[in-house]
């Protein structure tokens, strides 16, 4: 029989109770989940996902701007290429000078009338 007047009797049972079901409440948690490094490591990913500057969401925006910046790169070089193209033909060939100065500008010689027509269906 255990002496219930004795305080250290009573003392340990208490201790061995508390440490009886600690192990039974321990003993129901999923081991992965006593893991350490493996709580660490997901603690971080979830962190390095969501709530870091440099997160997933805030990446796939920046990958869209640079493919937007590199196809506006590539249409203004081509734009460079057709200009720089239409200046030396123009500082060359003195009939493609005169048709631009005749189509763009509506110069004409002295002798000479102009009609514009435009199309009216291009709207």
């Amino acid at each position: 029989m255990i002496d219930l007047d004795n305080h250290d009797n009573l003392r340990s049972i208490k201790i061995y109770s508390i440490k009886r079901t600690n192990y039974i409440h321990m003993k129901y948690i999923p081991s992965w989940l006593k893991n350490k490094y493996l709580l660490t490591l997901i603690v971080c990913s979830v962190w390095m996902i969501f709530f870091d500057h440099n997160d997933v969401f805030t990446q796939l925006d920046r990958k869209k701007e640079l493919r937007e910046i590199e196809q506006s790169s590539r249409y203004y070089t081509n734009e460079i290429e057709k200009s720089k193209k239409a200046l030396t033909d123009l500082q060359t060939s003195p009939a493609a000078l005169e048709k631009l100065a005749r189509e763009k500008y509506l110069m004409k010689k002295d002798n000479e009338d102009i009609y514009v027509i435009e199309d009216s269906t291009k709207n």
